[in-house]
């Protein structure tokens, strides 16, 4: 079990690079990689393209552990893609690390995929019946075959073949013959941005955070159904063959991202203020300090204490060397997991009305835990406020979430879930409320609240039983 219950795991991160130095792109993925962490932790890879010919380095563990400088310097192209995962399909094993890559008479392709296949099982089966052989269980080696199977025609009608045959959420990053691509899937639901460096070399990354640790200038994103091209006579943009209103997963702005990120013009940052500034529009609070769950929660403490006029302050400390997936297998090293990960700060906290602003609750187990914390620390009242809907449903499109009988908010009224969290009061960000801090705007996937899904979702008895039984 993980040691934070109570959130959304991270998808994947994916970069990629074009330059003309060939000692170039495999340190400025890394370096992307790095910005792009948080997306992933359980592996990390990186695939270069010399003049067709690729090379992988790739492993379990986080980017710092896989690559040095003596690995680094072996990984030589003008062309360079890398991966960070949190597993979504697949097992954890060293065989479904990313980039995939794949080999033809026709050229080698590399691979790296941020998301989730909705029918990938079907695919596999077409594949399989059709002589395929899979040497991972990842839904990305489906589609780079689909792919290469197609690659003889071009790269552009394997590409548009690929697309009108994959269902689901993904950013793809692919690397053949001398070109570097980018695919965003026709709802958006998975972001995908485009920069450049002064020297003109192209950057595609999941966010634009990983774009400013290599000073590469944001251009735009990648819109929902695109394809980029990039090879030595720049970039070509294919727009997308199918219409689909765009659906980017709203927790990306929510929690998945990066605060110093902008996806789809939304300032990540922004929007999380906003979101507590809204939050403090809902909820008439009498307290004397606001304090954020770290580090998601900062930015909406601080707009919710602009808006109440209630003192912000810091009211827990993170203890940033305890991973995100520490690992504890019982119920009691897991309760101390969690006093590893974040200690209260009892002088702020001693004797006052509290509100505790966090971005989800899932199971509620660490939220349990860390409400627990702050009143031993001292706190007369805590009053838990939640800049997002109750999550009641199961995401299909890269997130990986437990089936609705394990989700809180699917099970519990409001009211029993905050006696079950021992806090004062419980209040989440309603879902009018939501949808003023996307501007009103409709552009955004909240099936994980409503049950409102963009694409059809898989019969898995595991979730969507519960789903239809609701």
């Amino acid at each position: 079990m993980h040691f934070i219950d109570d959130k959304l795991k991270e998808e994947c991160g994916v970069i990629g690079v074009y330059v003309k130095d060939e000692n170039l792109a495999a340190r400025l993925a890394y370096y992307g990689l790095y910005a792009l962490q948080h997306r992933g932790q359980e592996s990390a890879g990186i695939t270069v393209n010399n003049e067709g010919v690729l090379e992988s380095a790739k492993g379990m563990g986080l980017v710092s552990e896989i690559f040095d400088e003596q690995r680094l310097s072996t990984l030589k192209g003008n062309i360079a893609i890398g991966h960070v995962r949190y597993s979504t399909s697949g097992d954890k094993e060293i065989e479904n690390c990313q980039p995939v890559t794949a080999k033809s008479k026709f050229g080698q392709i590399a691979l790296a995929h941020n998301g989730n296949l909705t029918n990938s099982e079907g695919l596999r089966d077409m594949l399989e019946e059709d002589g395929a052989v899979f040497h991972t269980n990842i839904d990305s080696e489906s589609i780079l075959k689909l792919i290469a199977r197609q690659y003889r025609r071009g790269i552009e009608i394997a590409l548009k073949h690929t697309i009108s045959l994959i269902k689901g959420g993904y950013a793809l990053i692919v690397t053949t013959k001398q070109q570097l691509i980018g695919v965003r899937d026709p709802h958006g639901l998975r972001p995908l941005c485009l920069g450049q460096r002064a020297d003109g070399s192209y950057i595609l990354a999941s966010e634009s955070c990983a774009l400013d640790v290599i000073d590469a200038e944001f251009i735009r994103d990648i819109e929902p159904g695109e394809v980029v091209i990039i090879d030595e006579n720049g970039l070509k943009s294919i727009p997308a063959t199918h219409w689909g209103q765009k659906n980017l997963c709203v927790f990306e702005l929510i929690y998945l991202a990066r605060p110093d990120s902008t996806i789809d013009d939304f300032s990540v940052f922004e929007f999380r203020r906003k979101s507590g500034e809204i939050l403090a529009n809902e909820f008439k609070a009498q307290a004397d300090i606001v304090i954020p769950v770290p580090d998601s929660g900062i930015p909406a403490a601080i707009g919710f204490a602009n808006a109440s006029g209630i003192p912000y302050m810091e009211g827990l400390v993170k203890n940033r060397y305890v991973g995100r997936t520490f690992i504890q297998p019982t119920q009691e090293l897991r309760e101390t997991a969690v006093k590893l990960k974040l200690s209260p700060l009892r002088f702020n906290l001693k004797d006052k009305r509290v509100i505790m602003i966090d971005d989800s609750i899932v199971r509620g187990t660490t939220s349990k835990r860390i409400v627990e914390q702050v009143k031993k620390a001292g706190a007369k009242e805590v009053h838990l406020c939640i800049t997002s809907p109750p999550v009641k449903y199961s995401c299909y499109y890269g997130i990986d979430t437990p089936s609705r009988k394990h989700l809180i908010g699917a099970v519990k009224s409001i009211d029993e879930i905050r006696e079950y969290l021992g806090a004062d009061s419980l209040t989440y960000l309603s879902l009018a409320g939501l949808s003023e801090a996307c501007n009103g705007e409709d552009g955004f996937c909240r099936a994980c609240f409503n049950g409102k899904y963009p694409i059809e979702v898989p019969m898995e008895p595991n979730k969507i039983e519960e789903s239809i039984n609701a």
